[in-house]
């Protein structure tokens, strides 16, 4: 809320030139007629109640974020934050007491509310044409859930976390040689170059106490991208293609070509399943000489690399290559979906200025938060190597969000996670794996 956060300090950090908030306050009205009455004072004194998981820095930092709206606008936004917001947000909207917005890490959980018929259609006051100009078109997809009278915006996208991205110890790198792969084939040929000059391409664990694992369906959503349709994808999130058909296991066959290359896996494939994900890109850091040079995760992983370790020289990142260029440059990713459950306007006028990324600027530069939108700047980023990670995020001609987070919890969060890790141990083939998986599924 407002009388916990100091006023923004604004102008010592914004570079030259507008800053995205009083962009917004300009083009208003081409947003919502609410997000205009609200800079035009119309919703002084009012509040606005919100949830979501994040807590503690996080939470301070999405205060922070909106301090400036709530200074200008005079609506209060009262974040509180829960780590059991899975239980805590099922329980306040079935006991009819739900905040007006809850920020969503996983839109499956939301759509759960959206065909209830608990959740506002943003679409109904949001602009369609900004909407369209400020998110890549996926976004606006993902977003659109099926609801009791038909398909409704169910909310806007506030931060994203890229996930097809590959780390890479950078002054090792570039002193060999070597050089960014931007195709399949390229990054191909740069695993074999590696081994030739003896040392090993990939540090790879999936290792995550009960929900090990995990890594793997990463792996497995980043080649369906690569190598079928967003269509496929779509039908394969929402179990209308089996983990046993033929496009499934081609995917994980795509992956498996390099996990069980012992040359190509640090410690080899045995060492897989018992090393932790957080531990795995360690040796990417190794004195004098990196033990592996490339280690696919998401934006988040750099909190598990050496405290030490410096951006744009000790590591940096690059987007994992297509694989057939048919499917475009698709990016995985997880974010937070901002979904509101009343319709008053202060309300309509909060979910309006989190369409723009004058929402998340201040979190962006604090860092933590990958802005989705398209109104956002590549200077806020505070170092390279997120600047490079938003970028690839802007650049993507796709997005789609980490199907294993998407599917219901026996498979994505159960089965899917237990037959890759059965199936990387080697204890059953590709096709046991397969039909392990897919017997999770709720019998429709």
């Amino acid at each position: 809320g407002r009388a916990a956060t100091a006023a923004p300090t604004e102008a010592a950090t914004e570079p030259a030139g507008e800053s995205a908030m009083t962009a917004l306050q300009e083009n208003a009205a081409n947003i919502s007629a609410e997000l205009a009455a609200a800079f035009n004072g119309d919703f002084d004194g009012t509040a606005v109640t919100m949830t979501g998981p994040f807590v503690d820095a996080d939470a301070q930092k999405f205060d922070n974020a909106v301090a400036e709206f709530e200074e200008l606008t005079g609506i209060d936004i009262q974040y509180e934050g829960s780590k059991e917001f899975e239980a805590t947000i099922s329980a306040r909207v079935d006991g009819g007491n739900p905040p007006d917005i809850a920020d969503f890490p996983q839109p499956g959980l939301a759509a759960s509310f959206v065909r209830a018929g608990n959740v506002v259609d943003v679409s109904q006051y949001i602009s369609a044409d900004w909407l369209a100009e400020n998110y890549t078109q996926s976004y606006l997809d993902i977003a659109t859930i099926e609801g009791p009278d038909g398909p409704i915006m169910a909310g806007v996208w506030h931060r994203a976390f890229p996930k097809s991205l590959v780390w890479y110890p950078k002054a090792a790198f570039d002193s060999l040689g070597y050089e960014i792969p931007t195709t399949w084939e390229e990054l191909t040929a740069l695993q074999d170059q590696i081994v030739a000059d003896g040392g090993t391409p990939w540090c790879i664990g999936i290792e995550s106490g009960a929900a090990t694992g995990w890594a793997a369906t990463d792996w497995t959503e980043e080649m369906m991208l690569r190598t079928t349709s967003l269509e496929n994808y779509d039908a394969w999130v929402a179990g209308d293609l089996d983990f046993t058909d033929p496009i499934v296991k081609n995917a994980v066959e795509q992956w498996s070509t390099i996990w069980f290359n012992d040359q190509y896996v640090y410690g080899g494939r045995a060492s897989i399943v018992t090393t932790s994900f957080g531990d795995s890109p360690t040796p990417m850091f190794a004195d004098p000489d990196p033990q592996c040079f490339l280690h696919k995760q998401g934006s988040f992983i750099t909190s598990f690399f050496p405290a030490d370790a410096v951006p744009g020289e000790d590591y940096s990142v690059f987007y994992l290559p297509p694989l057939d260029e048919q499917f475009g440059k698709p990016v995985l990713f997880s974010g937070d979906l901002m979904v509101a459950f009343a319709d008053r306007p202060e309300v309509r006028a909060v979910m309006s200025f989190f369409s723009s990324a004058a929402s998340v600027e201040q979190w962006v530069k604090a860092g933590g938060a990958t802005s989705p939108h398209n109104d956002s700047n590549l200077e806020w980023y505070s170092n390279e190597t997120d600047r490079s990670v938003a970028d690839i995020l802007l650049q993507a001609e796709s997005v789609r969000f980490d199907a294993s987070d998407l599917m219901p919890g026996q498979v994505g969060a159960g089965t899917f996670w237990k037959g890759m890790t059965d199936y990387v141990a080697g204890t059953v083939d590709l096709d046991q794996a397969m039909e392990e998986i897919e017997a999770g599924w709720p019998s429709n």
